[in-house]
């Protein structure tokens, strides 16, 4: 199955530069800051994640762990238990990156309302008269 990212390589191909683009739109993705903002406060499981980033569903759960996984920034760790136990914590890659993802996040928060009070200004001034 196909990744669909040129920053890591899959399977044996050579691999390809990985443009700061790819980069920022695997860590700025929907799902992947509140991800990488868990791993980095210490492990987490996949059923906390689940409860944790609101709105995410199983599947893309998966997925998102998988691509920061293979991009490097968070490692899966599987304990032979039963049921099965897995962990997923940040790499010191990722670990670089969350002051900038609290900060990011802080800003979102503190500016949602005004953001959303500028969106329903320009709805109001561009709505169309039918």
């Amino acid at each position: 199955m196909s990744q669909g990212n040129s920053c890591v390589p899959a399977g044996r191909e050579p691999a390809p530069a990985c443009t700061v683009r790819e980069a920022l739109d695997r860590v700025g993705g929907k799902w992947s800051i509140g991800i990488l903002v868990a791993a980095c406060r210490g492990p987490v499981r996949f059923t906390e994640l689940e409860r944790q980033v609101e709105g995410i569903s199983r599947r893309m759960l998966t997925l998102t762990l998988r691509n920061l996984e293979r991009d490097g920034l968070l490692h899966r760790r599987v304990y032979s238990t039963v049921p099965p136990k897995v962990e997923y914590t940040a790499t010191p890659m990722a670990l670089e990156l969350y002051e900038s993802l609290v900060a990011l996040t802080g800003w979102a928060e503190r500016h949602r309302a005004a953001i959303s009070a500028a969106r329903a200004a320009y709805d109001r001034e561009h709505a169309n008269p039918e």
